[in-house]
């Protein structure tokens, strides 16, 4: 990772994702920062960087004060706090604390709860509970800005566990109650992802540009009749989540630059993780401007102008992404018959989507017998069961903020799981965007060479971003004349098989 080049793209886009993966040194004033650092990080020819801020120190440099390196997650011993707290912070922004409490939260972690406070203290200043309750605010607020929902249901929405509880701390921090702010908000009609039935629709905002067709061709592919349905430049799926079960349906709003997401009135009690997840599944937190300067730089600028802001699509579920990454290349119908056998059948006012697909516990309570009646073959069933079981156990977590390097080995360590398989569920599942399968043969032929070791000599002058040059290439192959018709799954979107 420390070549200078792609260090310096990496500073420049200022993506949190490479947050504590490297430091930069400024030789005039021998301080050392972040590569999110909100400061002008001064220029390139005065930069050094460095794998670990010891590293740094030990240079001479001294840390910033305004980007505080001492946050930045990382993978060493030494950084085991910073890490605990963003892993911390992460979750509770997706409602982690919203009726757990403290305590079970940090054993849910593996550490005490003291250790928790004292990490998140030490990190960010705030407490767990103090994290939770701006978190729950800010939700709030934006459910009553977009919403018509009634105050109460807003609360409990939110994480607020009493109405009680949440309008005095919406006065105290607002100096205002939650009815006077829905007075001042600005009316807004409903939008054209709002199927009908009960259902409340929110924003959620990306930087454009943004291919969705593109996105969402790539996203049908994976669709299971009765899961996912995507048509008229709408997705739409069935989802369950922490108990709760329903659908989302989500359009594009492009002059506004935003998705208008249709969620049930019964998802609002796990409102926050779902928007968290949908932003991951989208991937509406890139850089796609610098993303795709920089891919344009490097010899994919006939496709960046063809495609502007293409995205990775990414996951709602772990275990879902587990499924179809070792089910892939086999009988295209067989997804489809697991999802009936082993799914489970769900009301969500809406026609097109109307199952849910096999749950982690419900195929290891099934077992591998129950996956090979299903036709799939006997080392493979080992293999999701194996996935499966190493999840239920707790060995296994399969979501953002998990450690990328820890996760792929971890995979790597289960009976029928590969390299390829073990990167592909790493990539969408964790959201890493340099990933990239130097043994892909459509990447090989889009990017003209006839190797593994070529493709990832290549590949150095994409990174940090190769996992967007990669959807790149995949198009290009894809549109080449003659492509031989039995590698078409290989080279969709849900084929990749990215480097860690």
């Amino acid at each position: 990772m420390l070549q200078p080049d792609i260090c310096q793209r990496a500073v420049r886009a200022r993506d949190v994702r490479f947050d504590g993966i490297f430091f930069v040194g400024i030789t005039t004033t021998r301080v050392y920062c972040r590569p999110v650092c909100p400061a002008r990080v001064s220029y390139p020819e005065r930069r050094r960087f460095f794998d670990s801020a010891a590293s740094a120190e030990r240079a001479g440099f001294r840390p910033c004060l305004r980007c505080r390196p001492e946050l930045a997650p990382g993978r060493a011993l030494m950084d085991a706090v910073p890490r605990l707290a963003r892993l911390a912070a992460q979750r509770i922004g997706a409602g982690a604390l919203n009726g757990q409490s403290v305590a079970d939260f940090a054993g849910a972690l593996g550490v005490s709860e003291r250790h928790l406070r004292r990490a998140l203290e030490r990190e960010l200043g705030v407490s767990p509970a103090e994290l939770a309750q701006t978190h729950r605010l800010l939700l709030a607020k934006r459910l009553l800005a977009e919403t018509s929902l009634p105050v109460t249901r807003v609360a409990f929405a939110s994480g607020f566990q009493s109405l009680r509880r949440f309008n005095a701390v919406f006065r105290e921090r607002y100096r205002l109650s939650p009815s006077a702010l829905r007075r001042s908000a600005p009316s807004r009609s409903a939008g054209s992802a709002t199927p009908a039935g009960d259902f409340v629709t929110l924003t959620l905002a990306y930087r454009p540009p943004l291919d969705w067709p593109l996105l969402l061709r790539r996203l049908a592919r994976e669709a299971v009749p009765g899961v996912i349905s995507v048509s008229g430049g709408r997705y739409t799926r069935a989802v369950r989540l922490e108990g709760r079960t329903g659908a989302i349906a989500a359009s594009n709003v492009e002059t506004r630059s935003h998705l208008e997401v249709a969620v049930s009135l019964s998802l609002l009690p796990a409102l926050m993780p779902l928007l968290a997840r949908l932003r991951h599944l989208f991937d509406l937190d890139a850089e796609p401007a610098m993303v795709d300067a920089h891919l344009a730089q490097h010899g994919l600028g006939h496709s960046v102008r063809r495609h502007p802001g293409m995205r990775i699509p990414g996951a709602m579920d772990g275990f879902e992404v587990a499924l179809r990454s070792l089910l892939d290349g086999e009988d295209e119908g067989l997804l489809e018959r697991v999802v009936e056998g082993l799914g489970e059948g769900v009301e969500t006012g809406l026609s097109q989507v109307f199952r849910l697909g096999p749950t982690a516990e419900r195929v290891v309570q099934a077992g591998p017998s129950a996956l090979v009646k299903l036709g799939i073959s006997r080392p493979r069933a080992e293999a999701v069961a194996g996935v499966a079981r190493a999840m239920v156990d707790g060995g296994l977590r399969l979501q953002p903020g998990s450690d990328a390097v820890a996760t792929h080995r971890a995979l790597l360590g289960l009976e029928g799981v590969d390299e390829r398989i073990a990167t592909i569920i790493v990539m969408r599942a964790l959201y890493w965007p340099d990933a990239f399968p130097t043994a892909d043969a459509a990447l090989q032929r889009a990017a003209g060479v006839t190797g593994r070791r070529e493709l990832r000599e290549r590949a150095e002058r994409w990174r940090p971003w190769r996992a967007y040059a990669a959807q790149h290439l995949w198009l290009e192959d894809e549109l080449a004349p003659a492509r031989p018709q039995r590698d078409s799954r290989r080279t969709s979107a849900t084929a990749t098989s990215p480097t860690i």
